[in-house]
């Protein structure tokens, strides 16, 4: 694995309502860990797509975000919730909408990373984003993720370069260690996975090391 010298990193959670918890606090925790305690040059912030004070997550927990969404972050990740169930208020409810996907259309095209949790990966592919490409989502939803033209991949967290995806909900914590790693080396990713007491599961695909697991044609 390649390391990064002197890599700033700035990450953005997009939170709404109706958005799954986990999805967003697993990654925020793993990252603020790096950056308070590993001394990792990471700032994160939760955001919302309109400047909301308060987003309440799926299961009724209130969060009060940062800032609002659109300061062009390194990365950008996406929860889900609420996609499953057609909730009315979720994943499924901000892709109705249109205006969450629009924006992360936008802020792709200007050079953010976007890395999707669970089924935030089904609003990155109504941005657009991963039409042809490999990428994974929530085991429910990978049906509707084919139906985008995606090429569903085997595996807990896809890396296809400026789009990370993940399956399931606490698959949240590995993407964050991975992207832990991927900038800023193993050695971070391991103590941050160590400290919280967490064993990375199943396998990181990369377009460099196709053999890792298999890739529907």
């Amino acid at each position: 694995m390649e390391t990064q010298e002197e890599v700033e990193m700035k990450v953005e959670i997009v939170v709404f309502e109706g958005f799954d918890e986990l999805d967003a606090i697993a990654p925020f925790e793993a990252l603020q860990s790096a950056a308070l305690v590993d001394g990792a040059d990471i700032e994160v912030k939760l955001v919302t797509l309109d400047g909301a004070e308060e987003a309440t997550g799926a299961h009724g927990l209130r969060v009060r975000p940062d800032n609002r969404l659109g300061e062009q972050p390194d990365v950008l990740i996406i929860p889900g919730g609420g996609w499953n169930n057609r909730a009315p208020q979720g994943a499924w409810a901000e892709l109705q909408r249109g205006d969450l996907p629009a924006a992360i259309a936008r802020l792709h095209r200007a050079g953010v990373t976007v890395a999707a949790v669970c089924a935030g990966g089904m609003l990155a592919a109504a941005a657009g984003l991963t039409k042809g490409r490999p990428a994974v989502t929530h085991h429910l939803a990978l049906e509707d993720l084919r139906a985008t033209g995606a090429k569903v991949v085997e595996a807990r967290v896809v890396d296809d370069g400026d789009l990370v995806t993940s399956g399931g909900v606490t698959s949240g914590l590995d993407l964050a260690l991975w992207l832990l790693e991927r900038y800023f080396g193993a050695e971070v990713a391991s103590a941050v996975e160590g400290r919280m007491e967490h064993e990375r599961r199943g396998v990181v695909w990369r377009r460099s090391e196709p053999a890792q697991a298999p890739v529907e044609g």
